[in-house]
């Protein structure tokens, strides 16, 4: 049998005489490759916290297009490129207008392209970041940067839903307070997800789009499960106590205990075949890798009215430097019913008063063409859209230059983005840090100012 970790030698052969292999899962399954914390962890670290200020929203759910979605094929219609199409463009490449019809909807008159019919009929509820913009082009520092607020995947730093669980805690003690769902192996892989110096318990839960959570499904009885649990814990306790004991003990005392609770609430949470067939067909859930999307929508749903604090969904393969045209069509048909559901679900169950959504990718692609098609990545200027608690609704913040190149007016890099969600969601984040190696950590670094001009 695998050796438990932290436990003495002759506690390890009574766990081995009564068959204990559960703590061992819950430490590989729940803390992976960052079963470690900077410092000793309060009691109940996970237990609600109040905000610096009044909140806007209680949850966050973060819908994340990995590879750069096209913002020229999609929402972000440009006259001038279609009028100047074939033309050299301003920094070098030739101006390609989308192959797609624009047109505009709602009182507001947003341009959504015909690849985003179910998202259009949203338009008056989407807050717009027009002015973004980043540091790096290169997919895997963005990717780290959007989720970390640094771009250096080798310094590795808490990712955005730790440091919202580490200022907030969570509502729901039985459940993880941070979800990520089919999130990239690549691009950062964990560290997109991960804690870093703060205490292990505040990093992301990873489950796959058919409700998986490795190493949680029980392999004795619930109540043998206890008396082991019971057993290790006692040991773990008697470690954390002792002198020059790991910083890391309490994060593990505290995820055999998370452990032990999801191994009864998760998989019933994450069954969504309990869903009435009209919502399931509302968001379009279907068999196989097709209805991935679809079956994340639906679980990031029933995951945040249940109290989770931090969902993210993830929806890869928009890094068209060829394909463009072909890929846009699959990758548009695999989000837009599933998106628009989801807005339109937290909705009819007043979620949306309180629950804040993020749209977007690490950055978006230029109006050139690359090749005969396709487009090449754009750090200087691109969109995202925020709707639900606390933004202003049908509302735009920011703009490109004609042709959607560089931001010129509401410019908001991603560090700004980093601060005005932490303030929705009550955090000052100048206010949530984290002494390590000396100095005060937080989300932000030393940049960061909030965006008050979106509050509603």
């Amino acid at each position: 049998m695998t050796q438990l970790p932290f436990a003495p030698y002759s506690r390890r052969q009574a766990l081995k005489s009564a068959g204990a292999g559960f703590g061992y899962l819950a430490l590989a399954g729940l803390l992976g490759e960052q079963a470690r914390g900077a410092e000793k962890a309060a009691p109940q670290p996970l237990a609600p916290r109040a905000p610096h200020f009044a909140a806007k929203a209680k949850r966050l759910i973060f819908v994340h297009m990995n590879g750069a979605m096209s913002q020229h094929d999609t929402f972000e219609y440009k006259a001038q490129l279609f009028k100047d199409a074939g033309k050299p463009g301003p920094g070098g490449g030739i101006l390609t207008a989308p192959k797609f019809k624009f047109s505009q909807h709602g009182d507001t008159g947003s341009w959504f392209s015909d690849l985003l019919p179910n998202l259009a009929k949203h338009a008056d509820k989407l807050c717009w970041l027009r002015g973004l913009y980043t540091d790096t082009p290169a997919h895997p520092q963005a990717v780290v940067q959007l989720h970390t607020g640094s771009a250096n995947a080798a310094l590795t730093r808490p990712s955005m839903g730790a440091w919202l669980l580490y200022g907030l805690g969570t509502e729901n003690q039985d459940l993880p307070g941070y979800v990520t769902i089919n999130p990239p192996p690549n691009f950062g892989g964990a560290v997109n997800y991960g804690s870093a110096f703060l205490p292990a318990h505040f990093q992301g839960t990873r489950i796959n789009d058919q409700g998986y959570l490795p190493n949680l499904k029980a392999t004795t009885a619930s109540d043998l499960q206890r008396k082991q649990l019971d057993l290790i814990q006692e040991m773990n306790r008697d470690l954390a106590a002792a002198p020059g004991a790991p910083d890391a003990v309490d994060g593990v005392i505290e995820s055999f205990e998370l452990a032990f609770k999801m191994q009864g609430k998760v998989p019933e949470l994450l069954d969504i075949s309990k869903e009435p067939k009209k919502v399931l067909e509302a968001y379009g859930v279907k068999d196989g890798p097709a209805g991935a999307f679809a079956r994340q929508c639906v679980m990031a749903r029933r995951l945040s009215e249940a109290g989770v604090r931090f969902v993210e969904i993830c929806q890869p393969g928009w890094d068209h430097h060829s394909n463009l045209h072909k890929g846009l069509i699959d990758r548009c048909g695999s989000v837009d019913q599933p998106t628009s559901a989801l807005l339109a679900d937290l909705e009819a169950r007043g979620l949306l008063d309180d629950t804040l959504v993020l749209f977007g990718s690490e950055f978006g692609r230029l109006p050139t063409a690359q090749g005969p098609d396709g487009r090449d990545h754009n750090i200087t200027g691109y969109p995202m859209f925020l709707t639900g608690a606390g933004v202003k609704k049908g509302f735009s913040y920011g703009a490109t230059d004609e042709y959607g190149i560089k931001a010129v007016d509401g410019r908001m890099h991603s560090t700004d983005l980093h601060a005005t969600l932490l303030a929705l969601m009550g955090l000052d984040h100048e206010k949530l840090t984290y002494k390590y190696a000396g100095r005060d950590f937080r989300l932000t670094d030393v940049k960061g100012s909030v965006v008050k001009e979106i509050f509603a």
